[in-house]
């Protein structure tokens, strides 16, 4: 082999090995705090903020995570949203509880992921490169305490929006949620409209042609889901949410600079990977958003145990402030 072509890939190598140490020591550990605004309250309206937490996948020992996601509280949210996989190992309750306790006096609302039932196992991370990811498991699922998690969530005033509807007073608001179970194990079944706990707000028609809540009792309805499926997104559209909260991407974990996401994990397109966007059009206030609705997708905090890693995509929690439309 000739010298230029030796350093060539000497180089190429180099370069490969920086990358990883950046992915697996670095990055995975480089938290940053999104803020967005979105425009979808009623006219008039002081602003809402909403705090979305999703895929912690905490384990122990991973105190500087915890220290991050407590301090959070003191951006003083009006509502905490957490859209699942908080937990990636059977003895990480006590520290997911610790974690999550300085915003349990704010009111919340939660949804299960996959890796909230079942500890995760040793796989190919090569799956994620096929049309559909999921494989069956080599050996039985090992159970975590998901009910017990749900039971504390619940005593302190969270609402579990698995498979359900429900409602939360925040900000001095009446907002309407309605959630699933998660998609990627096919256990979402969305929830009838017209039972007592459909509090949806009602709709007028503006003058532009728009369809918009009546600034009634109910202010805002929410859709809460972990893994962002069409099917989920489809229903949540025709269910009249204002603004739909999802995780399960990890923002596609590794990324490309200049190109984005390589996978999402599940069947949403690659450019809603993670961040805000308008489902299943451009955004609300863009042109020929009209019939869309919001769409906000956490690129998450956490990875499986077995791939630590993260390139081109920071793990993140995300500060929603909505305002009037």
């Amino acid at each position: 082999m000739s010298h230029p072509a030796a350093r060539a890939l000497g180089g190429l190598a180099l370069a490969g090995a920086g990358a990883l140490a950046w992915a697996s020591l670095v990055e995975v550990r480089w938290y940053a705090l999104r803020e967005v605004t979105v425009p979808v309250l009623p006219a008039g309206q002081d602003p809402l903020r909403i705090l979305h937490l999703s895929d912690l996948h905490l384990t122990p020992g991973q105190q500087r995570k915890v220290d991050w996601v407590r301090d959070l509280a003191s951006l003083r949210p009006d509502l905490v949203v957490d859209t699942g996989d908080n937990w990636a190992h059977l003895d990480a309750m006590p520290a997911l509880l610790h974690a999550l306790e300085p915003h349990l006096g704010t009111p919340g609302a939660f949804v299960w992921g996959s890796n909230d039932f079942f500890a995760p196992s040793p796989k190919n991370p090569a799956r994620y490169l096929l049309p559909d990811a999921r494989t069956a498991p080599e050996r039985p699922p090992v159970e975590l305490p998901w009910r017990e998690l749900g039971r504390r969530l619940t005593s302190a005033g969270w609402v579990d929006l698995t498979n359900r509807r429900g409602e939360v007073k925040a900000g001095g608001r009446r907002v309407s949620l309605v959630g699933t179970d998660d998609a990627h194990l096919d256990r979402d079944r969305f929830p009838a409209a017209g039972g007592p706990e459909d509090v949806r707000p009602a709709r007028v028609v503006d003058d532009a042609g728009v369809t918009r809540a009546d600034g009634g009792d109910v202010d805002l309805h929410l859709g809460v889901t972990h893994a962002p499926y069409r099917r989920v997104l489809e229903a949540m559209l025709a269910d009249d949410a204002d603004l739909v909260l999802a995780g399960h991407t990890h923002g596609g974990q590794l990324g490309v600079p200049g190109y984005g996401a390589l996978v999402t994990n599940c069947d949403l397109d690659r450019g809603r990977a993670k961040g805000l966007h308008g489902w299943p059009g451009p955004r609300p206030d863009a042109r020929g958003g009209a019939d869309s609705t919001w769409l906000h997708v956490s690129g998450g905090l956490g990875t499986s145990p077995y791939a630590p890693v993260r390139f081109a995509c920071r793990p993140e929690a995300t500060l929603l402030t909505l305002v009037p439309a």
